[in-house]
């Protein structure tokens, strides 16, 4: 005969300290690896400063 488990008593399963240590070693691993992306962006990134390379629109002409 099966045991009767009342409704606000049943559970899925235990919590455990695993499930924490999971969850806390991806989250870990996620700034892990946006640290990377964020240190290769800044070294891929173009200079700031003004270039010979950079091309300027004409000036316009103004008719009065």
């Amino acid at each position: 005969m099966p045991k009767t488990i009342p409704t606000d008593k049943a559970r899925q399963g235990r919590r455990g300290r695993n499930v924490l240590l999971i969850l806390l070693g991806g989250l870990l691993l996620a700034f892990i690896v946006w640290a990377l992306v964020e240190i290769y962006g800044r070294t891929i990134e173009p200079p700031q400063g003004r270039t010979s390379a950079m091309i300027e629109p004409p000036p316009t002409l103004l008719l009065t």
